[in-house]
């Protein structure tokens, strides 16, 4: 299985790639064990928002809320192949998707398939509800990498509890319409992954979703923590099962199972561009509130080696727990089981 990932990746790197690789590691545990922000390479991995828009209403995202105080909108395309551009000789990973419903935009899988000719590995997540034939082929011709399915719940009761305003069906006909397609044109691409996002209301379906996914011929069935906002006095979406919850219960208070130590790997690894430009640390700030640079007014080598930067790790590494995005970061929300 590990020959079988690192394969999936092999055409995506270089000589100079893995140069830059070996710069940003070396990098980071420098900074780790002397509290400086050093930086010597370049982000390998990137994450672009192609809009802030979004169908559904689920109700700890800003964007089911419509709670955003930074600017919403789509990002243009040619602004895109710009970025692109810019950092394709050094970057190896493309998530392409941040706040919003990536296939709301109307140029969505043009932009996947300019990143892929790039050299660089493009995964995206989608609710599905826009996987019709049509979309499903345009994925397929992109050479989309990897395709993460939001599945959060087996029923149409439990899956709309959270993601409200959601179709189960329309979430399993996209699916089942992805995988078709991929199997009518003979590729290999994308992995579809049907992701499930282990809320109380859901955390029962676990078994269930592993089946489906089987059943479906997805090609595996991520189980994903959640993050509420208000968890400290609980949160009637936190599982009652603790390895699927971020947070634990301490007395009658909860608090995450983070220990926030001071060193973040994302810091020296990736930045998030939103669709207007603004360079963010990570998904975390999902606000966009620490704006650490413009790409409409600088290259993405000045702002990764600007003193916003450098200012942004060294507070990190001398107090994490100070920074606001960091307070509810689970880092692997992921669970492997």
């Amino acid at each position: 299985m590990f020959t079988n990932g690192l394969r999936r990746y092999t055409p995506y790197l270089s000589a100079k790639k893995l140069v830059n690789a070996s710069k940003i590691i070396s990098s980071y545990y420098y900074s780790r064990w002397t509290g400086q922000p050093v930086m010597r390479g370049l982000p390998v991995s990137i994450a672009i928002e192609p809009t802030t828009s979004c169908n559904l209403r689920c109700p700890e995202c800003p964007s089911g809320l419509r709670s955003f105080t930074r600017a919403t909108g789509m990002l243009d395309e040619d602004f895109f192949k710009k970025i692109i551009d810019q950092v394709r000789e050094h970057v190896m990973y493309l998530t392409f998707y941040f706040q919003g419903e990536p296939y709301l935009h109307p140029h969505f899988t043009g932009m996947v398939a300019y990143a892929v000719q790039c050299g660089i590995f493009a995964v995206t997540s989608t609710n599905a509800h826009f996987l019709d034939e049509e979309n499903a082929a345009r994925t397929i011709h992109s050479g989309l990498n990897r395709l993460i399915i939001s599945i959060d719940g087996t029923t149409q009761e439990v899956y709309g509890k959270y993601r409200i305003g959601g179709q189960l069906e329309k979430v399993m006909e996209g699916t089942r319409n992805i995988l078709k397609k991929k199997s009518e044109l003979n590729s290999v691409t994308p992995e579809v992954i049907l992701q499930f996002l282990v809320v109380k209301p859901n955390e029962h379906q676990v078994d269930e979703v592993k089946r489906l996914g089987k059943e479906l011929g997805a090609d595996d069935v991520w189980l994903k923590t959640a993050q509420v906002y208000d968890y400290e006095n609980g949160n009637e979406l936190i599982p009652d099962i603790e390895k699927y919850s971020r947070y634990k219960k301490s007395n009658s208070h909860y608090q995450i199972k983070n220990n926030l130590l001071n060193h973040c790997w994302k810091m020296w690894h990736s930045c998030v561009i939103t669709w207007d430009g603004k360079v963010v640390p990570c998904c975390f700030d999902k606000d966009a509130r620490h704006q650490l640079g413009d790409l409409k007014q600088q290259s993405l080598t000045q702002i990764w080696e600007g003193d916003a930067y450098r200012q942004f790790r060294y507070s990190l590494l001398n107090s994490r727990r100070q920074i606001d995005i960091c307070t509810n970061c689970s880092e692997g929300t992921r669970v492997w089981s």
